[in-house]
């Protein structure tokens, strides 16, 4: 995980309960896994700006054997 920051931070209680129920998680976890999901989306929509910008000239018939 590397190097970690402690921090205190104010969550409403009902989105933080939901999303413990969503994980099946501690607060910690949960915490970790939403901000790695923040974070996967980010790199996605990057990718989608991409669509359409990059040229490739590939033989799927060629690449697939």
């Amino acid at each position: 995980m590397g190097h970690v920051r402690k921090v205190t931070a104010n969550i409403p209680e009902d989105i933080l309960e939901k999303a413990q129920r969503l994980t099946g998680k501690g607060v910690i976890l949960t915490l970790v896994e939403g901000l790695k999901a923040l974070d996967r989306g980010a790199r996605l929509s990057a990718l989608r700006r991409l669509r359409g910008k990059i040229r490739l000239d590939l033989d799927l018939g060629r690449t697939r054997r």
